[in-house]
């Protein structure tokens, strides 16, 4: 429910923009910043919400996140100009970032090994079903008012809490050792870095906005940052994120299979576009074609979650980025083809189903201590996190220097083709299930 709750945001966000544009009077360019200031709060906050539910309590800090998200819910709703409404945003996706590993790292501690894969299943399939509802109710509401989407947040959250309350089981915290202060912020100020640079590029322009100050100033800020939190991670006896985890060769090709799948899942928010190029629709008919690629997500993933149980993270890997390279393929090929359009938006859906529904958090789930499990479904999230905003910020190059806009969709999915087939490669690396199975759980369920 706490899952659900953090999707529908996304989901709504799309048709409730105009109302807002509206309200506010904003330009293209400062609504653009309704979503862009949740995922710099997301992206910045994932490493701090999964450290400090490992710290000091995983049913703690979900309870402050799903408070802390329905608060920010509110201040959207009663805001009275736009500068409210963006401190609001900001709330949503800093507990956002807390909600979704806190709920993948308890299904590590309240399941069997050997059922985990379908536990991440049907969290996964929550996504595709947040996505179905989310724009039909955001329809409904709309015609009250676009606040009243975000007050309905309160009393689900209030239900949440009560639920979280009674049923959560009581976590020890662990705090032993002194808390990493010096890596947590400089990984928040390296990622805050990054983000706002990728953020802030004119994809239309992309050589003159590489040259910008506020570009160079992020880049000269990442480059400062980078060997502090080395330094401090190395020294830390509690560190916000061990190093030596990327060691682990399993885990460091599903992060980086992570920034790929993250690739594809931002790609598909051009589907309405490249619909109304391909068939002359309107955007809300557009809208309504992406229910093919929702249901898959849907559907898919409580099947890869029950298949990845049988035959291991490698097979279903391997086969969601094979679907995923069909699907891309098919659009970078042939995306003005009805037929062909459905049928890679299906395979897209399976092929995401399979990798962020369950896969690759099973992975670091099983490779992590049990008392790292937030912090490793958080080194998840941010990962695609970071695939998410490279992959705005290349398709949205690569189609601004194509003279004719559908050619330049197609270019770029092809570059999303090439990447997935690289990925492909890499995932023959990973463990066979034999020797998966083999592996010492550091837990006692």
């Amino acid at each position: 429910m706490g899952v659900l709750m953090a999707a529908l945001d996304i989901a709504i966000l799309g048709p409730s923009i105009p109302a807002i544009r509206e309200t506010f009077q904003l330009s293209e360019r400062q609504v653009s910043w309704v979503f862009s200031i949740w995922v710099l709060a997301n992206l910045v906050s994932v490493p701090i919400m999964s450290k400090m539910a490992d710290r000091f309590g995983r049913k703690l800090i979900y309870m402050l996140d799903i408070a802390l998200f329905s608060i920010g819910g509110l201040v959207v709703a009663l805001a009275p100009g736009f500068e409210v409404l963006l401190v609001g945003r900001a709330l949503q996706g800093a507990a956002a970032s807390g909600i979704f590993p806190v709920a993948g790292a308890v299904i590590g501690d309240a399941f069997e090994p050997e059922k985990r894969g379908r536990a991440f299943g049907v969290l996964g399939s929550v996504f595709g079903v947040a996505f179905i509802i989310g724009p039909i109710l955001a329809g409904l509401m709309l015609n009250v008012g676009w606040r009243w989407l975000y007050v309905a947040f309160t009393p689900l959250g209030l239900i949440l809490l009560g639920l979280c309350w009674f049923i959560l089981p009581k976590d020890r915290a662990r705090g032993e050792h002194p808390l990493d202060v010096k890596g947590l912020l400089s990984l928040a100020g390296i990622l805050l870095a990054l983000s706002y640079a990728i953020s802030v590029l004119d994809t239309s322009n992309l050589g003159a906005s590489l040259s910008e100050w506020r570009v160079i100033n992020s880049l000269i800020v990442i480059v400062v940052l980078v060997p502090i939190f080395i330094k401090a991670t190395l020294r830390a006896s509690d560190p916000v994120l061990r190093i030596d985890l990327f060691k682990n060769r399993q885990v460091s090709l599903a992060l980086l299979i992570a920034i790929g799948a993250g690739i594809s899942e931002a790609a598909f928010i051009f589907f309405p576009t490249i619909a109304v190029l391909s068939f002359q629709v309107t955007l809300s008919e557009a809208s309504y074609m992406l229910l093919p690629l929702m249901i898959a997500v849907a559907i898919g993933s409580p099947l890869a979650g029950r298949l990845l149980d049988r035959y291991g993270s490698k097979v279903i890997v391997l086969l969601s980025l094979g679907l995923l390279s069909v699907g891309m393929l098919g659009i970078a090929s042939s995306p003005d083809v009805k037929v062909v359009f459905y049928v890679a938006s299906i395979c897209i859906g399976l092929g995401l189903a399979g990798l962020l529904g369950s896969a690759l958090s099973y992975i670091l789930i099983h490779e992590a201590d049990k008392q790292e499990r937030a912090t490793s479904q958080g080194a998840i999230t941010l990962f695609i996190s970071i695939g998410q905003l490279l992959s705005a910020a290349m398709v949205g190059a690569i189609t601004a220097s194509s003279v004719v806009e559908l050619d330049g969709f197609k270019n770029a999915f092809t570059v999303i083709v090439v990447i997935t087939f690289v990925l492909i490669g890499f995932a023959f690396l990973l463990k066979n299930h034999s020797d998966e199975k083999k592996t010492v759980f550091r837990d006692s369920p």
